[in-house]
């Protein structure tokens, strides 16, 4: 396929989530779904960018969360200190982000495996020391008080409910279009080579701590996206959200989901917020219920939801094709 099709089937499967997405709320008029899915758009570009680094690029963070949490913050004091509108707090939020992922890539991604993990963590939490002890202007642990505000702009008013909504679903379908076309692109297929080879793509003339910094800066500018959903859905902003553990839920989507599959993210955050709206209603043990659920799945499945149905369902023939890692 040409890449003039390829492109042409993205927007038009774009084009069709936002359709469907946008009708969703005269189907029903309950909050429990909307607001489900606004939050499946924060966690599913959350999940998605951070795939970019263990799908792609073989780089498994611990601190991803630093983004997600430094861009709602960005977005929220942005909002509330400076009262900018919202397409340049959201703006502000990803150059911020871009910015962070710039410093600590260009340290992180030198290191391997294990050191990348854990020094990705080392910055998660400093991040997370910071905004729990800049108390005048994080707020500290009760996070940004007040509400954030929802100013109209260009006609949409995010105060209203199914305003919100439809942004929200907007934002992360546009989000998850620009990275499926980024990692399609020769810079994606470069990433998949260092993954695979660094030193067969460092013979090659590729420079492999640039590609995987570029990457860095790539994942770290969407979760800050990701992050500015979250914080105009609570209107407000909190530690939780730069927790390690936040990184955590990260990884068990994507293991969930699959990495293998490129919506598999996605799909994988859905049902960890499934699992645990459920969960929580019926016993005070759900992290431990969780866990189990998360091992089945992870044993059961192996390689992801996605990807299993997708190996269910694929023609005989394509089965025994070469694997192509992260399609």
């Amino acid at each position: 396929m040409s890449n003039n099709g390829a492109l042409s089937k993205e927007l038009v499967i774009s084009l069709v989530a936002i359709l469907i997405l946008a009708a969703l709320p005269f189907f029903t008029s309950s909050r429990l779904v909307t607001d489900f899915v606004i939050r499946l758009a924060a966690f599913g570009v959350f999940a998605t960018s951070l795939n970019i680094l263990i799908g792609y690029g073989g780089m498994v963070s611990f601190g991803h969360a630093m983004f997600f949490g430094g861009g709602a913050y960005a977005f929220g004091l942005l909002m509330q200190k400076a009262g900018t509108s919202i397409p340049v707090a959201l703006v502000g939020a990803i150059v911020f982000c871009a910015l962070l992922a710039l410093v600590v890539g260009a340290i992180c991604v030198r290191l391997k495996e294990i050191y990348f993990s854990f020094l990705t963590l080392a910055f998660a939490m400093l991040l997370y020391s910071i905004i729990q002890s800049w108390i005048s202007l994080t707020g500290g642990d009760q996070g940004l008080m007040g509400g954030i505000p929802r100013p109209v702009f260009l006609g949409v008013d995010l105060g209203n409910g199914q305003h919100l909504y439809w942004f929200a679903c907007v934002l992360a379908v546009v989000c998850l279009l620009l990275m499926r076309l980024l990692m399609q692109s020769p810079f994606g297929y470069t990433l998949r080579m260092v993954r695979d080879n660094p030193e067969r793509a460092r013979f090659l003339g590729v420079d492999v701590w640039r590609t995987r910094l570029y990457a860095f800066v790539l994942a770290g500018a969407f979760a800050g996206v990701a992050g500015s959903i979250m914080a105009l859905f609570v209107s407000a902003a909190y530690p939780e959200f730069a927790y390690w553990t936040m990184s955590g839920e990260a990884i068990f989507m994507i293991l969930l989901g699959g990495l293998h599959v490129y919506i598999g993210p996605v799909v994988g955050a859905a049902l960890l917020m499934m699992f645990n709206d459920v969960i929580t209603r019926y016993t005070d043990l759900h992290g431990l219920a969780l866990g189990i659920i998360v091992l089945i799945f992870a044993l059961g499945f192996k390689r992801g939801v996605s990807d299993f149905v997708l190996r269910l369902f694929r023609p005989a023939s394509k089965k025994t094709e070469t694997k192509q890692v992260t399609s």
